[in-house]
């Protein structure tokens, strides 16, 4: 589909509101999930790191005995 100009492209051929909202809910959409993610991937990686500490002191106090 081709526009004469830039505004005829922002009003979609009258179907801006639904083609520019379902553009912002995807992105959105993208967005929260990806910031999501990330969270919870900072989150595992300190668990993990606190196991690790965990295991080398259960290591080292058992090594004193």
């Amino acid at each position: 589909m081709q526009f004469d100009s830039f505004a005829a492209f922002l009003d979609m051929g009258g179907y801006a509101f639904f083609v520019w909202l379902a553009y912002g809910v995807t992105f959105g959409s993208l967005a929260i999930l990806i910031i999501h993610s990330l969270g919870q991937r900072r989150k595992v990686l300190i668990e993990i790191s606190k196991k690790i500490i965990r295991e080398e002191r259960l290591k080292e106090s058992r090594g004193n005995k």
